[in-house]
């Protein structure tokens, strides 16, 4: 999944979206972190509040398989997906993304396969501000809401579990995921 590039950083490769055709909302986060690359699995890390979140709002408990919580989101209508393909980092964090070294997701043959999405919410400051800067694409044109919602990452630990939660829920009431 990653191959080294120099003594002090590794180029990272990301993972597919998940989707479906019928999708309202995508969730960008930035780039998976060393846990998710490891296990190949978005939001792996055990402390990230992403599943937990989505588990309270749309049923896609941490308790479930992995396969099933994917699945349920698609069923709810919301795709998966990161904003970098491609960048160098040291470690997990966003911070330590090398903005010289990334480079976006196809997002402009996304948008075009996925027609029905109006929201982007993006987890955190960094997807939001990679989106913007590399992504190729203008919001407006596309009729695209975009939201940034406080990271579920541990490294923002600043921001309290029910404040994040309340965050994301009334993200996802305004994209019509939740009445």
């Amino acid at each position: 999944m990653a191959t080294t590039s120099s003594a002090s950083s590794r180029l990272l490769k990301g993972f597919p979206p998940v989707s479906a055709k019928d999708a309202r909302v995508l969730i960008l986060g930035s780039m998976p972190g060393a846990a998710s690359l490891q296990a190949h699995q978005y939001y792996a890390h055990r402390h990230n509040r992403f599943w937990p979140i989505m588990g309270e709002l749309v049923g896609a408990a941490p308790a479930l398989p992995y396969a099933q919580r994917l699945l349920r989101l698609q069923q709810c209508g919301i795709a998966l997906w990161d904003v970098f393909d491609r960048c160098e980092r040291e470690g997990s964090l966003d911070s330590a993304i090398r903005d010289d070294t990334a480079q976006a997701n196809d997002f402009i043959a996304f948008f075009e396969g996925h027609r029905g999405i109006r929201t982007v919410l993006f987890n955190g400051a960094k997807a939001e501000s990679g989106f913007r800067r590399l992504a190729g694409v203008q919001p407006d044109a596309l009729g695209l809401q975009c939201v940034r919602l406080p990271s579920t990452s541990p490294a923002n630990a600043s921001i309290s579990p029910a404040v994040k939660l309340a965050a994301w829920r009334e993200a996802l009431r305004a994209g019509g995921i939740l009445a």
